[in-house]
């Protein structure tokens, strides 16, 4: 059954974990298996980890580290960085993770949706899209760690996707990205009313109460987050956390059966 999910990203940047605030000056906040160990023990609902520098430097996925996260994790594992084609997909499902998620490679061709679809399953493709407000209004899609802006329209590439059936979509804010002044919310309201396939929101999260609002008004979405997750009070100081039981149950409105 689907039902929302509390989700925090990590950032892979030279091996180690990071965070970035609009995708500019990534900070280290610790290794990346050390952090799922953590997160293991709080039972979060579902993991992301995207390789920030992988497409930008022309290069696959780390397969080694996706083999270690995968040995590591307890919970169901996203994992996205470099992936342009189905053996990588087929790859990176083999070694353990959950689902695969692909943004500049799918950018240049639309109908690699349904081909991975076939190869490893609809519900494991994502689609990452990273956008930007634009000055007159509208947001516009880029790629490669957020350096080259798509040529395509925002809101046809969503409609497209969703036809196509895509397994999820997971939109970024990137002028969010490490603010933690709250989701975009006028972003959140046109990407689901272009689409009824899973969405995830990621970008902008600065307490749960932000994550509650979001599921309170669209119910069934992912409410992601990366600096919420990894840094705590006002001077960022860098501590790994997630809600627990109790706190999840005020988010999400669900039974306890229903979290874990």
């Amino acid at each position: 059954m689907l039902r929302s999910r509390l989700i925090p990203c990590l950032l892979v940047h030279n091996k180690g974990l990071v965070k970035t605030k609009k995708f500019k000056d990534p900070k280290y906040v610790g290794d990346p298996i050390n952090a799922v160990k953590i997160f293991n023990e709080k039972e979060v609902d579902e993991l992301m980890v995207l390789d920030i520098d992988a497409s930008r430097e022309g290069r696959g996925p780390n397969f080694n580290l996706i083999r270690d996260l995968a040995v590591e994790c307890r919970m169901p594992f996203c994992y996205g960085g470099g992936v342009s084609t189905i053996e990588q997909a087929k790859q990176i499902i083999n070694l353990g993770a959950e689902k695969v998620a692909i943004s500049s490679a799918i950018l240049k061709d639309l109908t690699l949706v349904k081909k991975l679809g076939a190869a490893v399953g609809v519900q494991s493709v994502v689609v990452v899209l990273d956008v930007k407000k634009k000055l007159l209004g509208g947001y516009d899609i880029y790629t490669l760690n957020g350096s080259k802006k798509y040529k395509g329209n925002f809101k046809d590439v969503v409609a497209q996707l969703n036809d196509m059936g895509v397994g999820e979509i997971v939109i970024n804010s990137i002028d969010r990205d490490g603010e933690m002044k709250g989701y975009d919310e006028d972003l959140v309201e046109i990407t689901r009313n272009l689409c009824d396939v899973p969405l995830t929101v990621l970008g902008g999260a600065g307490n749960l109460d932000d994550m509650k609002k979001l599921i309170d008004k669209y119910k069934i979405i992912g409410a992601a987050a990366g600096s919420l997750f990894v840094f705590k009070g006002k001077y960022r100081a860098v501590l790994i956390n997630y809600p627990n039981r109790e706190e999840k149950l005020s988010i999400s409105n669900m039974p306890h059966s229903s979290i874990i």
